[in-house]
């Protein structure tokens, strides 16, 4: 069965394209443009770090410096390439995809660069390199994953669908950190020790994946919804826009909870590495920790939709945050625990705040119908990439305070062994500061976002009335 594809708020016989329904290639497709996005980003948010310390010997502080920079700049690119996106008129292939296609081979090869060491450079030659290149990455970032993000927007305009989009790009998040978190510390670790040569190859490999990946996306997923390739550029004022998004309520309370979360899916990633490396004193152990996890997240999906048909998306995550609080609170007070044991009890905490990881893509679908039911304004690209800037900034304090925490409490790369004083410390900081965090974003979802099942399901059938009303 096929459907119209509806161009700008008049349909007409000339505007109306019939295409294939919304199905599985869809998910698959969508699937795959987080597959791509995740292979880089995740191998990035768990291990550049470590290369940068051990591999190119920058302080710890300094690569949070660098971090914080540039993702920093990041932020502002997200929103700039957003507000770009949304001023440009749409092909025949849709309004988004088409900058995946043209942007994905110039962003891998960035990537991989990153992980590409000059021998016998000065070290400063070394840090020079690392933050351009990383900054070079992230800008180039921002041109495939903001297209990418507010293309969910268009492929469906149904609740239930839009679930189902999020949950699959869940999926291939899920599968690039099975990929980078169990098989990579295989590849890039060498008895214990960070490789350059083994980081290289890693990269280039993930960075191939990434590209099929990218590609898959742009021929698998159907835009249904975009302005007439012929027809005029809407264009609004960035203080208008900027007017909406100060009274989205819901808007604000999920950048608010996306900014914690990716500080913390940050944080831990990073200090992860340190955890098992150092205080465990097993760096392959990462592998089984990563494996764990994954398999929690896989028990999540097959229970989500049947949880949020029920109860709704913000109830289920929210609940869901507050049991991983609980989880990482109960490890701070077992610091003797062995390796084996805090991997079995995260698990769980994987699995509660594994519901938010799969449905946040369709709070951010809510969150652009309510911007265009206050407003009036289809500002896909632009709402997504403010909150994509949320999460950019998420990433600078995270990496920031990654960086100044683990010298903070006395790491030392250049000794074999830490002290007493720098293993208690990465211990807390992989289990009382997630804990923290988790009961703050529970008591924000819960008491700040307005979307419940019964307000999101009104909120599109407000939206469809006066759709059907401007049409006539």
């Amino acid at each position: 069965m096929s459907q119209p594809i509806t161009t700008g708020n008049q349909v007409s016989h000339e505007q109306v394209v019939i295409i294939r329904k919304f199905g599985l290639r869809d998910k698959l497709g969508y699937m795959f443009g987080d597959l791509g996005n995740d292979f880089f980003f995740i191998l990035v948010s768990s291990f550049l770090m470590v290369y940068y310390t051990d591999i190119f010997n920058i302080s710890a502080a300094a690569v949070g410096v660098m971090f914080l920079i540039a993702r920093l700049w990041d932020a502002v690119a997200d929103v700039t390439w957003g507000r770009f996106i949304d001023t440009r008129r749409a092909s025949k292939h849709g309004k988004f995809k088409p900058w995946i296609f043209r942007m994905s081979f110039p962003l891998v090869l960035s990537g991989v660069l990153m992980f590409v060491k000059i021998p016998g450079m000065s070290d400063n030659f070394y840090l020079v390199y690392a933050f351009v290149t990383y900054l070079i990455w992230g800008t180039l970032y921002s041109t495939v994953n903001i297209p990418y993000g507010s293309m969910a927007s268009v492929i469906t305009e149904d609740p239930v669908e839009r679930t189902a989009l999020s949950t699959f790009r869940t999926m291939g998040a899920v599968i690039a950190s099975l990929a980078i978190n169990v098989i990579g510390p295989l590849i890039l670790f060498v008895d214990n020790e960070a490789n350059a040569n083994r980081f290289l190859i890693g990269a280039i490999i993930f960075g191939l994946i990434s590209l099929a990946s990218y590609l898959a996306c742009y021929k698998m997923s159907t835009e249904r919804k975009f302005p007439a390739a012929d027809g005029p550029i809407v264009k609004t004022k960035l203080s208008t826009t900027l007017k909406g998004i100060v009274k989205n309520k819901p808007l604000l309370s999920i950048l608010a909870a996306s900014l914690l979360f990716m500080m913390l899916n940050l944080l831990m990633g990073a200090v992860n590495v340190y955890l098992f490396k150092n205080y465990f004193g097993d760096a392959s152990a990462l592998s089984l920790f990563g494996l764990i996890q994954i398999v929690s997240m896989i028990i999540a999906f097959p229970l989500t939709k049947p949880l949020v048909k029920r109860f709704g998306k913000k109830e289920i995550a929210s609940i869901g945050m507050l049991l991983a609080g609980i989880v990482y609170l109960a490890l701070f007070f077992l610091p003797g625990t062995s390796a084996m044991s805090f991997i079995l009890i995260t698990a769980l905490g994987v699995f509660g705040y594994g519901f938010f990881n799969i449905v946040i893509w369709a709070f951010v679908t809510d969150v652009i119908d309510y911007h265009e039911y206050l407003t009036g304004l289809r500002e896909d690209g632009t709402v997504y990439s403010v909150y994509s800037f949320a999460r950019k900034v998420g990433q600078a304090i995270a990496g920031g305070i990654g960086g100044f925490a683990i010298a903070a409490v006395g790491y030392d790369s250049t000794q074999a062994v830490q002290t007493h004083q720098a293993l208690d410390g990465i211990f807390t900081l992989a289990t009382l500061v997630p804990g923290i965090l988790f009961i703050m974003i529970f008591l924000l979802i819960a008491f700040t976002y307005p979307l419940n099942k019964q307000k999101t399901n009104q909120l599109v059938t407000d939206l469809a009335n006066r759709r059907s009303k401007n049409q006539q």
